[in-house]
Order: structure tokens, then C-alpha cells, then sequence
């Protein structure tokens, strides 16, 4: 962290126009805004850490903003000593979200109105009309507000140099939010190419969560070897928030994530504030707690919706509605967890747990927005074990703890995108290419060999591809430079950039009514969902989405049409993705809580008495521990193991031990995991052989089950499959979009699982597929967390041999008893059943 005493200088900081405006509206500039103006002066790249309320956005601005109303408009036609062709850009806002980037234009505006100044602002996003984002092209504003994908565009764009020639500064809003996927990889691609377009460009993070500033601060700044980070201001303080976890007069559930039983508390606490942010962590929970909460909503609160599948048009409805305080609460996910500056919001609820103490403070930090007064929050867990997560997630927030992820290596299919664009945007020869994508953070260990394949892959297909024309996107002149094939080829990568890989997805169209056994034409689109989901659906079920119920009718060519109902026990879209993973931070809080009584007394009292019992049952593992519970029930022999580490780790963990447990003729049946547990159940009695050592839990949890049964799990499995669609979608191998045409996902998937398998049999060592696998081990199947879990309980492992289910055990086993099982399935049944393992797991006689 730099120190700005030597940054003075005589003029001040800020000009008469604008300290009158910061004194006319009862304000002074803050400390660490006016080192923001003097780091700009020194044309010092920065990384701003403050908390919410700080007015880091303002902070971010005001150097551009001064610059801009002292240069008048003709000047600006020169830039940094360079003549620029026509007025181009001077400041580019990134931003993570579209609603972000519209929130953030429409608050810079206020104060350039009000000061009278001669700057344009503009935004330019995925949701901006074509023919408004074709003319930014030849009328750019001085300020434009966009997102990664956006600028990929741009850069790739023939305007380019006229666009960017005046570039002065680019600012990265909530940057530990961008950097950390493959959106962060195409957007520091992005960024080195700027660099050559405005060489000397300055840049600035903003961030109110980060675990690691010095990374992001490498970040900002090209890889050259000489370039020094940015500089990191920091704010401490500010008032710390307001939070607690619902003490609920109803019994907190065992298991689920409805957290139907909290609803009643939900409202009067939602009654009782004047705005209400009320998180979810997935699309199919903020439609069930939309629903719930209209159903019991006898005082007619305005309550809205807001999520990643509903229209554009009806998600700017939402957040104009709480730009302009007239509504209630908003049910959302995590379309509105970034920066939103709403200041009448004044209580955020979270129904279920944050999953990570970043994510808590970052949606926390949505209420209030001023630094010197608490943002209120209230926890709501869905069942027992989220208890003890939220727990950990609030003591940590009032410590200051963070767990934002580490930035990773740069994905392949990512610079396969790039290395096209850039062939798209003018010819470039092999070498200057290569130093400018390794000055990008993402890419600054890619060795040539890679890049080199990488260019070959996107130039022929790869070995086993380039004797087919149609995957020679790139050919190399007589001069050595690389051009783009055709112009359909840059067409159709115009059409495809990004990395947001959704899963197929049909409009919902809600026609007004139904004749003849034949849906009307025309009808107002409602959203997205995923394909497969309507692929469960027989005509004339129903199912919530945008807060109604809606009846499904039939699909037509890209379209669900549907019309209303009334039925009163609708289904609940199962939405692909968006549950997050459980941070390793939070686990092991989780693990420490579990193995410290003293710290039962700030749980819930029937919760308390769950881990009570539990200790008289049985045991509770130690915070470095791995707890393996056996046990009989219902003619089966169970093994239930307490790792904490996570869905996708115990999911991969199962799976694992499953394949070992065969071999020593166990003969397991099934799993189940959740983000605390893993259940195995099997016809031999388990802890019968776990303890004759036939095998061991030292044997069985060996590290070397990452070996040859991950690859022969693996190559039997259809995550590789399932990731190499994505990672071929990225690359340009297939398209989704094409001039006059769209494939259908399951058009993607044929075409994807034919090629992989050429490969696989071909060319195994193909850059996709070293993509592809680069991708499974970090988000599929969580192969670094199940390594370092294997690490940490080698000569830990605790083995208890019970009679019957422990108390710690109920929530997996219930997840067991939520599969569907012939003549079983009747609601009365599967509740008689958990009332029956709850008590036979909580009698202590």
C-alpha cells in the first residue's frame, strides 16, 4: 500500500465547480476519494478497498469527471500527445452485471446535471438495442458503462482505434467479482489489447470484498516485468452492520432449503421495514419464496420479483420501482448482490445460507449505503446445519474475514475466443500476440508451445480436425500474419462471444387463451427456462415463473407457450445451476463450532440440543477429523461421513468410494451428499468391515483413490462430456448462433459428444480436452478440495459403530428419503417416515 504524501500538489485536489457541489449538498469530499484525484494526477493505477456506503463509485469517477469538465469537447480530439481521429472514449466502466452497469449510469448522471457539465454517458450491455450500440460506434459518449462481453466486441470492432485511441481510464466495478471465471479471463484479455490501442491508460478496482488486494492490484497492470501493481488504497471502518440469525418460535427444519417454515417471521419482518431485500441463492427458491410470501401477503405489500430468467423488461421495471421507493421488498438472487445503491433499503434478508462470508457482506451491504450508520440484516437458515453456517458467516462478517476465490489460471478455451477475435479485429502475427496476451495477469506463465497450439487449434480444428475446412477459422498469409478465413467466419464470432454458456433455453410466451385444443399466436414473452425442464412437463401441468402460475400448453419451434391458472399446487422450476458452493473458509468454521461446546450457547436452543444429543449418541469429530457414522435401517447397512467440505466435493467423494466399495464386495446401492454430509448405503453391514479392516477408513480414504479410479470414473462419466459442450461453445468449435440460423441445445450436445469422441479415440491430449479436464477438476468435481480433505484427515478418520441413526445423521438421511420410491411417494407417508427417523434418532433411553 503506497503512500500518497508524495503525490501533492499545489493546485487543489478538487475544482471550485465541484467542491460547490459536494457544499451544496451538505457533503465534504472524503479522505480517500481525494487520493483517488491525486493518484490520477500522478497517473498511478489504483485499487480501491472501502466498504459499502464509502462512495467508492463517486471515488472511481470524480478524476475522469474533472478531467472531462476542464478539457473542452474539441480538445479531447487529442489525447495523451496522440491525434485522435474523432472524439473517442475517455472512460470505460466495467461492470459484472447489466443492472449494475445501469444503476451506476444512472447515479453518475445526477451529479454532471447538476454541475452542468458537457460529458455524455452512456451504457452499452447485451439488453442495449442494436441499432443504439451500431452508432456508439460512430458517436461514442465520453463515459460508457458496460460489461466484459461488450468489450471484447469492441476491441474486435474496425472502430476500434478511433474508440479507444483517447481511452484515459478504465474503471473495474466490485473487481473481485470479475476476475475470479472465465468472464474476468476474456475481460484481462480485453484489457492488454486496450493497452495496445491507449498505450498508457490508467485503471481502478473498486471492491468492498477482498481476500487477497495484492492480486487484484497485480491484476490491474500489464505483466511486463517492470510495471509495478496498483496502488492499494484502503478504507477501514465504517459502521459495522447489523446482523442476526432468526430466532423462529417454529421448529427449524432437519433438512431442505424451503425454509417454508420461516414465512410468517419473513413477512412481519418485512412489515416492519420501510424497503426489503430479501436474497435467495437459487431461481427456483426466489420463485417458491415470491409465492409464499404473496400467499400470506394480507396487507398488500409490493412485493417484486427479480431474476437472471425473467425479461429484461421486466427486471428494469423492479429496479426502477426501488430506484424510485415504491416498493416493499424484492425477492432476488444474485442479479442484484453487486453495488445496487439503493439507499431506502434498509433491512436484507437471507433465506438460506450465504455459503461464503464475502457473498453475506457483499448482499449485506445492499442496505443502507451510508458508511456511518449499520446496514440491518436478518438470517433465515433452512435447516439445522445451515444454523451453524450462518453462524460462522456473521462471526466472520463482524471480524472482517474474507473468502473471495483466488484468481485462477487463464482458461484455453477462453484464448482460443480471443486469438480469433483478435483476427477478426486486423491480421497479427504470432509473437506480437503472444507478449500481449501474457502481459494479461490470467496468462503471464503461458509458455509459447501453449499459445502456439492454441493458434493451430484455432487456424485447423487441431490434428484430428484439419482435414474437415469448415474448423479452419484463421489462415496465415504469405507475410507470416494471421487473418480471419471468411467474413462469415467473423460474423459468426461476433454472434457467439462470451463465456456465459447457458444451458438450453426456450422463451416463455403466455398466450391469452387456448381454442380448438390449439394455442393463439402472439402473447407477451414472460422469460427464459431451461429446456430440459419443460422436457418433464406434460401438457397441462403447472409450474411458477415470474411470481404466477402459469399452465404449459406445448412447445413451438424456440417457445413454451403457456396461458394462466389457478391451480394451487403448482410446481417449482428445477433451474440448472446457481447453487453456490460451500466456501472452505466456512467449512472449516463449521468443523470448529461442531468441535467447541462453548459455543453452542449462541445457537438456538433446539439446536444446541441436537448437537447435545448427538455427543451422547455418539461423538462429534474434532475440527481436523472425519466422523464416520454406521449404523442399520430398514434391512440396509449405512455409512454417513461428515467431511464439511461442500456438494460438489462430496458428490466426487461418493462416487469415489462407491468404486472402492465394490471392489471389496461391500456391494453399495446409492449416495447422497449435501454441503455438510455424505451418505453410502449397501447390503454388506459396513461398519462390520471397516472394522475387521476389510477396509480400513485408512485404506478406504486413501489419497490415491485420485488416481486410477478418478480417471476410470471420469471416462465412464458424463461430466467430461458435459464440460467439453461448454468449453466447445467458448471456442468457436461449435455455435450456437449462426447468420440466419440457431442451433437447439440438443443439437449442441449431438454435435459436441461426436467430436469429443473423436478426440478422445484421436487426439486425447487436444487443447479442449486439456481444457475440458482443467474445468471438471475445478468446477464439477471439486478436485483440489477432495485432495486437500484427503490430506488433512490421514490418521484422523473416527469410526462409530451405532445401533441406530445418530442425531447428526437425520438431515442426510432425510435427503435419502426424498428420492422417489414406487408406491411411496404420498407426501402423508414420506412425512410419517421423517417423524419416525427424527425420533428414533433423538431418543437418548
Amino acid at each position: 500500500m503506497s503512500d500518497p504524501s508524495d503525490l501533492d500538489d499545489p493546485d487543489p485536489l478538487l475544482p471550485p465547480r465541484f467542491a460547490a457541489w459536494f457544499a451544496a449538498r451538505g457533503w465534504t469530499a472524503r479522505p480517500h476519494q481525494l487520493d483517488l484525484i491525486a493518484r490520477a494526477r500522478a497517473d498511478r493505477p489504483v485499487l480501491l478497498v472501502a466498504p459499502t456506503g464509502a462512495g467508492k463509485t463517486l471515488a472511481g469517477f470524480l478524476p475522469s469527471l474533472i478531467d472531462l469538465a476542464g478539457t473542452p469537447r474539441a480538445a479531447r480530439l487529442t489525447a495523451r500527445g496522440r491525434t485522435v481521429g474523432r472524439r473517442g472514449i475517455h472512460t470505460l466502466y466495467v461492470s459484472p452485471l447489466k443492472a449494475l452497469a445501469v444503476d451506476v449510469a444512472r447515479n453518475v448522471e445526477h451529479p454532471i446535471a447538476e454541475m452542468g457539465l458537457d460529458v455524455t454517458v452512456e451504457t452499452r450491455t447485451g439488453d442495449t438495442p442494436a441499432h443504439k450500440r451500431q452508432r456508439q460506434k460512430s458517436d461514442p459518449p465520453d463515459i460508457l458503462m458496460t460489461t466484459p462481453e461488450q468489450i471484447a466486441l469492441l476491441v474486435a470492432a474496425r472502430e476500434a482505434e478511433d474508440l479507444f485511441g483517447g481511452l484515459t481510464t478504465v474503471i473495474f466495478d466490485e473487481l473481485h467479482a470479475l476476475v475470479t471465471s472465465k468472464r474476468g479471463d476474456l475481460l484481462a484479455l480485453g484489457l492488454a489489447r486496450l493497452r495496445q490501442l491507449a498505450p498508457g491508460l490508467r485503471t481502478v478496482g473498486l471492491s468492498a470484498t477482498v481476500a487477497n488486494p495484492d492480486e487484484l492490484a497485480a491484476w490491474l497492470v500489464a505483466q511486463d516485468g517492470a510495471t509495478p501493481p496498483a496502488d492499494i488504497v484502503r478504507l477501514e471502518g465504517g459502521a459495522k452492520p447489523d446482523i442476526r440469525i432468526l430466532e423462529s418460535a417454529e421448529r427449524i427444519p432437519w433438512a431442505g432449503h424451503s425454509a417454508r417454515y420461516a414465512m410468517g417471521e419473513i413477512y412481519a419482518a418485512i412489515k416492519s421495514a420501510k424497503t426489503t431485500l430479501i436474497f435467495v441463492n437459487t431461481r427456483s427458491q426466489a420463485e417458491m419464496v415470491f409465492q409464499e410470501l404473496w400467499t400470506i401477503n394480507e396487507d398488500t405489500l409490493r412485493i417484486a420479483l427479480h431474476h437472471g430468467s425473467l425479461d429484461v423488461a421486466q427486471r428494469r421495471r423492479v429496479e426502477a420501482a426501488m430506484a424510485a421507493g415504491t416498493l416493499d421488498a424484492v425477492v432476488a438472487t444474485s442479479t442484484l448482490d453487486l453495488g445496487i445503491d439503493w439507499g431506502d433499503v434498509d433491512l436484507v434478508i437471507h433465506v438460506g445460507a450465504p455459503k461464503g462470508a464475502s457473498r453475506l457482506a457483499q448482499r449485506i451491504g445492499r442496505a443502507n449505503h451510508r458508511l456511518d450508520e449499520p446496514s440491518r440484516a436478518l438470517l433465515v437458515p433452512a435447516n439445522r446445519f445451515e444454523v451453524l453456517e450462518c453462524r460462522a458467516a456473521l462471526d466472520a462478517n463482524y471480524l472482517g474475514d474474507q473468502d473471495t476465490p483466488p484468481i485462477r489460471p487463464g482458461a484455453l478455451d477462453v484464448l482460443a475466443q480471443h486469438v480469433l477475435g483478435m483476427a477478426v479485429a486486423a491480421p497479427f502475427a504470432d509473437d506480437d500476440l503472444h507478449a500481449e496476451i501474457t502481459s494479461a495477469y490470467p496468462y503471464r506463465a503461458l509458455d509459447r508451445a501453449t499459445f502456439d497450439r492454441v493458434v493451430d487449434y484455432v487456424a485447423t480444428g487441431g490434428y484430428a480436425l484439419k482435414v474437415y475446412e469448415r474448423y479452419a477459422k484463421i489462415r496465415r498469409r504469405k507475410d507470416g500474419l494471421w487473418r480471419v478465413a471468411s467474413p462469415d467466419i467473423a460474423q459468426g464470432w461476433r454472434l457467439n462471444v462470451g463465456t456465459i454458456v447457458e444451458m438450453p433455453m426456450l422463451k416463455v410466451r403466455l398466450v391469452s387463451k387456448v381454442s380448438g385444443g390449439t394455442p393463439a399466436r402472439g402473447g407477451r414473452v414472460l422469460g427464459e427456462m431451461e429446456e430440459f425442464f419443460f422436457e418433464t412437463l406434460a401438457k397441462g401441468d403447472t409450474f411458477l415463473f415470474g411470481g404466477e402460475v402459469l399452465r404449459f400448453e406445448t412447445i413451438r419451434e424456440n417457445e413454451a407457450l403457456v396461458t394462466r391458472t389457478r391451480d394451487e399446487s403448482p410446481r417449482i422450476p428445477a433451474y440448472a445451476g446457481g447453487k453456490f458452493p460451500l466456501s472452505t473458509y466456512l467449512a472449516d468454521q463449521v468443523r470448529r463450532m461442531l468441535a467447541d461446546p462453548d459455543a453452542w450457547g449462541r445457537l438456538p436452543g433446539q439446536v444446541a440440543d441436537w448437537l447435545a444429543i448427538q455427543r451422547l449418541r455418539s461423538v462429534l469429530p474434532k475440527r481436523d477429523e472425519l466422523l464416520v457414522e454406521t449404523f442399520p435401517r430398514g434391512g440396509r447397512h449405512y455409512m454417513v461421513a461428515y467431511p464439511f467440505e461442500g456438494r460438489l466435493a462430496h458428490q466426487t467423494l461418493g462416487m469415489l468410494l462407491t468404486r472402492r466399495l465394490e471392489r471389496f464386495r461391500a456391494r453399495p446401492i446409492g449416495f447422497v451428499a449435501t454441503d455438510y454430509a455424505l451418505g453410502i448405503w449397501a447390503v454388506e453391514d459396513l461398519g462390520r468391515l471397516f472394522a475387521d479392516g476389510q477396509p480400513s477408513l485408512g485404506t478406504l480414504f486413501d489419497e490415491d483413490m485420485l488416481g486410477d479410479d478418478l480417471e476410470a470414473w471420469m471416462a465412464d462419466s458424463y461430466l467430461l462430456k458435459r464440460t467439453f459442450r461448454t468449453n466447445a461453445v467458448i471456442a468457436g468449435l461449435v455455435e450456437r448462433r449462426h447468420p440466419g440460423k440457431e442451433k437447439s441445445g440438443r443439437q449442441v450436445t449431438v454435435s459436441t459428444d461426436l467430436v469429443y469422441d473423436v478426440l478422445r479415440s484421436h487426439e486425447p491430449d487436444h487443447i479442449l480436452l486439456r481444457a475440458t479436464w482443467a474445468d471438471a477438476s475445478a468446477g464439477l468435481i471439486d478436485l483440489g478440495r477432495v485432495g486437500a480433505m484427503l490430506a488433512r484427515i490421514k490418521g484422523h478418520t473416527v469410526l462409530k459403530r451405532l445401533d441406530r441413526i445418530s442425531p447428526l445423521a437425520v438431515p442426510i438421511m432425510l435427503e435419502i428419503g426424498k428420492e422417489r420410491v414406487p408406491g411411496e411417494a404420498d407426501e402423508t407417508l414420506l412425512r410419517e417416515a421423517a417423524d419416525a427417523i427424527v425420533a428414533e434418532a433423538m431418543e437418548t433411553a
